[in-house]
């Protein structure tokens, strides 16, 4: 049996078309990463499956206002994973869940990522450990810690503005790093 690859805009079609097979699709095949954010941020197995499927359905009834020229559909849904995570951690009914959690229901960074996710994980933060240490700081706290720009200038004791400016210059500067990667990586592939 063999499993059908779907380019983006593949899937993109059919979930604007209201396919199920692409929502399928998309599960099958997206759930593992959106849920590797997930737990990084909500860092509990029960609340980051809950999570998950309120990202889907986001997804689903989303999807029309996805916008090619600003992110790619993976961005896209990433971002998406990566708010509701931290949406969730700041609401009430969390805050009050986690007075009653007990330690061993604690999840580590380890656990709900394949191998391969892992892997495409540990891929992304050593180009993020490219960036000089105050980039590096500012894009681990906000994109693996899940903290606001409010939370890390207060943490990190700076001021809002130049938490703000130095996490879009070391967004800049990502960009490009991970631009090199992808170019270094097709001339090896096509090698």
């Amino acid at each position: 049996m063999t499993t059908e690859t779907l380019s983006p805009d593949q899937i993109l079609s059919l979930l604007l078309s209201r396919d199920e097979k692409g929502f399928n699709y998309l599960y099958k095949n997206y759930s593992g990463a959106l849920y590797g954010v997930i737990i990084r941020i909500v860092r509990y197995e029960e609340e980051a499956n809950e999570v998950l499927q309120d990202v889907f359905v986001k997804i689903w009834n989303s999807v029309k206002s996805f916008d090619a020229a600003k992110a790619s559909l993976y961005t896209w849904m990433l971002n998406i994973a990566r708010n509701s995570a931290i949406d969730r951690l700041k609401s009430k009914s969390f805050q009050n869940d986690l007075q009653n959690q007990s330690i061993p229901d604690f999840v580590n960074d380890g656990i709900g990522l394949s191998t391969e996710q892992s892997h495409e994980f540990n891929e992304v933060q050593d180009r993020v450990n490219m960036l000089r240490d105050d980039y590096k700081i500012l894009i681990n706290k906000a994109y693996f810690g899940g903290l606001t720009q409010e939370e890390i200038a207060e943490e990190l004791q700076i001021p809002l503005g130049t938490v703000k400016t130095r996490t879009r210059a070391a967004l800049l500067e990502l960009k490009e790093i991970l631009k090199e990667f992808k170019f270094i990586f097709l001339f090896f592939l096509l090698k």
